[in-house]
């Protein structure tokens, strides 16, 4: 089948891009002190000489003491991390690509002892790692709205210093994420009870960061069902209770929805072999972004535990693409063992990618 689809470009009132292929947010602890350094640079630079038409940064850690597990995380606040953020999106500029950071803080995803500031608490909306079992105390409205101003002033750190669009991480059970989930949400206040008030932090942060980046700068946001606590959670067991929580949200100020599955193929509602990308894209008629396992044989919790992820047939993919299912897409761990897998796909050399296994990860963590 033709790549046509994927090589299309993206044109939507806030984003343009030269095709449809998205390097997605893979973490990594290469940046001591959390100040992204050449390696950064050239790690960037090279997907984007490869033709990716978007990079999405690793999670870079917004200005709070809980929002990061490691040091060696880049952060998006210190005035020698956007030093060096400026100088990767000057990088990927000038090899023609685009890049947005991901905002990120961790939550409960953070152990107590961890991190720049380890004798800190960790951050949860109701003081929970996992549904009944407590780790702290729950966080106050006070430090809420501190958190919410830090992704703010991260956005517009981003857009001050040449990024063209920002995503916040909203997923995988991380900060947001804990909020918009019932097993870790166990508050009465406003931003707990019903889903749209679990939604209320994230609309917080949208909203704010709008507020700093105006009207015309995109904003991605990622959420998933699945968590890292429980790879089974669900936010929604129905569309319409997805779109209890996505609508608050795309109301504040949403551009586009990065959708984060295991394997792109699967069906997220019975009755319909549309993905979470495609109910979302149809729920809220804005653009959307698929992930999971393109272009592999095997999810990534698999790859991590000694699995080998070899290349595979883009045909299904290319289908629901071309059906309008979804508009974007997003590639990870394709792109770490191949920079140039655009390149190869248009060419029609499919079988000089490489294979992704442990010799590879170093450049993943």
């Amino acid at each position: 089948m033709s790549i046509d689809a994927l090589l299309k470009p993206f044109t939507s009132p806030k984003l343009s891009l030269k095709n449809r292929v998205l390097m997605a947010p893979m973490t990594r602890q290469f940046s001591p002190d959390g100040v992204p350094g050449a390696n950064v640079v050239d790690y960037y630079r090279r997907r984007a000489e490869g033709d990716v038409g978007l990079i999405i940064t690793e999670g870079t850690t917004v200005n709070h003491k809980a929002a990061s597990f490691d040091s060696n995380i880049p952060n998006f606040y210190s005035d020698e991390a956007l030093a060096g953020w400026a100088k990767v999106a000057e990088a990927v500029h000038q090899a023609g690509g685009k890049i947005a950071p991901q905002l990120w803080h961790i939550g409960c995803a953070r152990k107590r002892g961890t991190g720049p500031f380890p004798d800190y608490p960790s951050a949860t909306p109701s003081g929970l790692a996992l549904p009944g079992k407590p780790v702290g105390e729950p966080l106050t409205t006070a430090e809420i709205a501190d958190i919410v101003q830090a992704f703010a002033n991260a956005a517009a750190a981003a857009k001050r210093i040449g990024f063209d669009a920002v995503e916040i991480h909203g997923a995988h059970g991380y900060l947001v994420d804990n909020f918009l989930w019932e097993g870790l949400n166990q508050r009465d206040d406003k931003y707990g009870g019903s889903r749209a008030k679990r939604s209320q932090f994230a609309v917080e942060i949208v909203q704010a960061i709008r507020a700093q980046v105006g009207e015309d700068f995109p904003i991605i946001f990622r959420f998933s069902q699945w968590k890292q606590q429980d790879y089974n959670a669900r936010l929604a067991n129905t569309p319409e209770e997805l779109l209890e929580i996505l609508q608050p949200i795309s109301d504040a100020g949403v551009d586009i929805f990065h959708c984060s599955t295991r394997r792109f193929w699967e069906p997220e509602f019975a009755g319909s072999d549309l993905n979470l990308a495609g109910w979302t894209k149809k729920l809220l008629n804005k653009p959307t972004i698929t992930v999971g396992s393109v272009s592999l044989n095997e999810e990534f919790i698999a790859t991590f535990m000694g699995g080998e992820a070899k290349s595979v047939d883009i045909s299904e993919l290319l289908k629901r693409l071309e059906a309008g299912e979804f508009d974007l897409v997003a590639i990870g761990r394709a792109l770490i063992a191949n920079p140039d897998w655009v390149q190869l796909m248009k060419a029609g050399n499919a079988e000089a990618l490489k294979t992704y296994d442990k010799s590879i990860l170093a450049e993943l963590v």
